[in-house]
């Protein structure tokens, strides 16, 4: 497939372009900084600008089949409370020109990678980590993915929320689902192993209009 990977310069997006790479897939990036992107490929196009930019995002998205976002918001530091480095609505403002845009270029088929305690999941978690959530800069994030996947909802697009639970470096691993806490997640999955399994839902156009919860 002809795929748009935004995000692709993250610890995990980059994960997610060697995927798509390895397996034979086309890929366009679109990057605020293309020297970040590690990966050369005659299978890889690199646009750079910002995903706030109607035109450069249409531009980006032109001749796909399918989009996955691996944006987040991002901060200085690991920190829950460190200072944030994107705005706060970063996500839902760039899916506002993905919907149209989508339709423009005729793509029905978007994946986002969002978080365990998005939306109705915030019940599952445990107390503490809801906590740290409530009262860090953490928060920013869970709030707007939680308005992207709002937005996903309200269309006619077939969308995925991949929310996996607490992101390590660990090694690939197989990959657990849980829909409604069920079966209850374990707290950590690695980021290889959402990378992997980001991609194989592309593949087999599985969990359409649904977001499973990932863990190892």
């Amino acid at each position: 497939m002809k795929v748009l990977l935004l995000g692709a310069t993250g610890r995990t997006g980059k994960l997610i372009l060697q995927q798509l790479i390895q397996r034979g897939h086309t890929v366009h990036v679109l990057v605020r900084d293309r020297s970040k992107v590690q990966i050369i490929s005659l299978s890889l196009t690199i646009f750079e600008g910002s995903t706030l930019n109607a035109d450069v995002l249409s531009a980006s998205m032109a001749g796909c089949e399918a989009i996955i976002s691996a944006l987040n918001i991002s901060r200085n530091s690991d920190f829950p409370w460190s200072a944030l480095r994107t705005p706060v609505d970063f996500l839902s403002a760039t899916m506002k020109n993905i919907i149209p845009l989508a339709a423009k270029h005729q793509i029905k088929r978007i994946i986002i990678i969002s978080a365990w305690g998005v939306n109705e999941s915030k019940k599952e978690l445990p107390v503490w980590f809801r906590w740290i959530i409530d009262h860090s800069n953490i928060s920013p994030a869970y709030k707007d993915h939680e308005l992207q996947e709002q937005m996903l909802a309200a269309t006619d697009l077939h969308w995925t929320s991949i929310r996996p639970v607490g992101l390590t470096n660990f090694s690939l691993k197989p990959v657990k689902t849980s829909l409604n806490n069920f079966p209850r997640p374990s707290l950590l999955i690695s980021r290889k192993s959402v990378a992997a399994f980001a991609v194989d839902v592309l593949e087999q156009a599985g969990f359409i209009g649904l977001a499973p919860t990932i863990f190892n």
